[in-house]
């Protein structure tokens, strides 16, 4: 017997299609050769972050070990200290940037050095994009456009610190924000050893080991509010106001600790060691994004003094004008409430 003669209707034929196609994407999601703008593995913009911490500390480490700061003066703080430029800020900062050039082409990178050189990339390690840990901690990924991506970097937080060998505040710093929010974090202390070394947290998905563990603990309250001491973290670079502002806000049971970088002090806040970190002056964004993303996934929480959340696009001024609080409970209703009435006693907002 002869085959059937089968034809197929054609707009049959294209809702078979249609239906098909509509079957892989909701599968596989779409490739990304039919997507209409470039985007981005946030799982591997983590992985190369934490990579490019490390370089950049390794960068700080071997220049401190030589010996060969080679310090300058770039220009002074809002409380009128010497703000310092060092060798090691500047190998740290290349280090950063010419990585993510190297992993990611055409990133927007905001760094607090400027001092870059032409450079052949080939020349520049790969990337690995694929950190294990981040690879055990995080079981799912998002991919963003990379118009809505800005990596902040500071390349080594607490400079003037790391000229005189108070190296326990240095780290290198790198942020992910997206469309203007704080999203990923890393925090790399170069000369510390061991599991604190390095600290990272992408808001919703994980966080480094060791700060999985601080989430684990069980915080609870062994002071009632009238005999509880509010331990306030701020900038040895004016400890003295803060000082006022703090007792002016909690009486004398108030213990103002002073310290150096912004990454070390928030790190101080999560892990329980301070109440609150406090900065009353201007302070510029690459020195808190990182330290912000990594408050917002221990449920913590960063603003102005005015109450304000702190964004991080591009096209912003990269101070943040407004004064600082970072807290990981009792953020609006105790210490916004209090410090921002007394620093504005004293006209510093």
């Amino acid at each position: 017997m002869a085959p059937a003669n089968i034809r197929l209707n054609p707009v049959g034929a294209l809702v078979c299609v249609a239906v098909a196609l509509c079957i892989v994407i909701y599968i596989f999601g779409f490739p990304d050769w039919f997507r209409s703008e470039p985007r981005i593995s946030m799982k591997e913009l983590l992985s190369v972050s934490i990579e490019l911490a490390k370089r950049g500390g390794t960068k700080v480490h071997e220049i401190k070990q030589q010996n060969s700061l080679e310090n300058k003066v770039k220009g002074k703080t809002a409380e009128g200290a010497d703000e310092l430029l060092t060798k090691g800020d500047i190998e740290s900062h290349r280090a950063i940037v010419y990585g993510f050039a190297k992993a990611f082409p055409g990133l927007k990178v905001k760094s607090e050095e400027h001092d870059l050189k032409p450079i052949d990339l080939s020349t520049i390690p790969e990337v690995n994009k694929h950190n294990p840990e981040v690879e055990e901690a995080i079981v799912s990924d998002q991919s963003i456009a990379f118009k809505d991506i800005t990596v902040w970097i500071d390349p080594l937080d607490a400079t003037k610190e790391y000229t005189e060998d108070l190296n326990q505040y240095v780290t290198t710093m790198v942020c992910v924000a997206v469309n203007g929010a704080a999203t990923i974090g890393v925090i790399h202390k170069p000369f510390v050893t061991g599991s604190d070394q390095t600290s990272w947290a992408w808001v919703g998905y994980g966080t480094s080991k060791n700060l999985q563990k601080l989430k684990e603990v069980k915080k609870t309250a062994d002071k009632t509010e009238s005999t509880k001491v509010h331990k306030i973290i701020v900038s040895r670079s004016h400890s003295g106001t803060v000082k006022r502002v703090a007792e002016t806000a909690f009486g004398k049971n108030t213990e103002v600790i002073p310290a150096g970088g912004a990454g070390y002090k928030t790190l101080e806040v999560i892990k329980g060691n301070a109440d609150a970190y406090t900065h009353v002056t201007a302070i510029k964004k690459w020195d808190i994004c990182a330290g912000n993303a990594i408050l917002s996934a221990m449920d913590g929480k960063m603003t102005t003094l005015e109450g304000n959340y702190i964004t991080y696009s591009p096209n912003e001024n990269v101070k943040n004008e407004h004064g600082l609080l970072a807290t990981i409970s009792d953020h609006f209703s105790l210490y916004l409430k209090k410090l921002a009435s007394a620093a504005e006693e004293y006209l510093l907002l």
